[in-house]
């Protein structure tokens, strides 16, 4: 357990690491380990995650009837026609990708980011029973795995780019756009190219970002549970009223990501 605030809020943001060192392969905390260090926790719960979204809603399809629905299909056909209306609002193509990769994304981050309305303290305080002394359970505060998704996202946007325009109109598109005269080239490649390598850096790190800074204050309210009755109190209510804004919060942005991604495709996916 923390001794302090200190040590409480460094614990509850940290993750639960293995990593290769000189010793061997050592776990907990691996500190100047370098780049191969994997956060168990975030692989865990985000695979997890995925595999649960996967299974329930694989599910409601095999369980669907044309009859009187029940309410999880309810619920699940309207999260498919709302995503759906999304991809024919933005997305000015054919392509039979676009909509289940963005109901994926939609549904998956929005799980992610529902972790964050889990009490702090529970899941982390039965891993210490279990001896893992580390165990942050949203795994979207972990810079990793947004940034992984965001370049998940630049690959197909790559791909769909040179497979629509092939090499040549990419290599154009890059070179001869806004200004179109050879004299303005190298101009328009360090343009284009900070506006195309921006894409994923912006796409992950809004997501990190906003969840980070959330979870960070929901640690920060847990702390005044330990200042006596008065901002105890305080703190309760303050949990309460952040928790409920930040249902808004992980629906939003779970949503500005499936936007983005299917803005990112439809630009790729267009021929000038």
């Amino acid at each position: 357990m923390a001794a302090n605030s200190q040590e409480y809020i460094q614990h509850h943001l940290q993750n639960l690491q293995v990593c290769s060192t000189e010793h061997g392969i050592e776990w907990a905390h691996c500190q100047d380990a370098g780049f191969w260090t994997l956060n168990l926790d975030s692989l865990l719960f985000s695979i997890g995650i995925g595999v649960f979204f996967l299974w329930l809603f694989r599910r409601v399809a095999v369980k669907s009837t044309t009859g009187v629905p029940g309410k999880l299909q309810c619920f699940v056909e309207m999260i498919v026609e709302f995503v759906d209306n999304s991809v024919k609002e933005s997305f000015h193509g054919r392509n039979a990708l676009i909509a289940p990769l963005a109901l994926t994304i939609f549904v998956w981050i929005w799980l992610m980011n529902f972790m964050d309305l889990i009490a702090i303290d529970w899941l982390p305080s039965v891993a210490s029973a279990a001896g893992v002394p580390y165990f942050k359970v949203v795994p979207t505060t972990d810079i990793n795995i947004t940034i992984a998704m965001a370049l998940c996202v630049f690959a197909l946007v790559l791909y769909y780019s040179i497979k629509v325009k092939g090499i040549g109109g990419f290599v154009k598109e890059l070179t001869l756009h806004p200004f179109n005269h050879w004299a303005m080239i190298p101009f328009n490649l360090v343009l284009e190219l900070i506006s195309l390598l921006s894409k994923p850096v912006s796409l992950g790190l809004r997501l990190f970002g906003n969840m980070y800074a959330g979870e960070v204050i929901f640690i920060l309210i847990a702390v005044m549970y330990s200042a006596g009755w008065v901002m105890g109190t305080m703190g309760g209510a303050l949990q309460l009223f952040w928790a409920i804004f930040h249902i808004l919060i992980i629906t939003l942005q779970a949503f500005i990501f499936m936007v983005l991604t299917i803005v990112y495709l439809s630009m790729a996916s267009e021929d000038h």
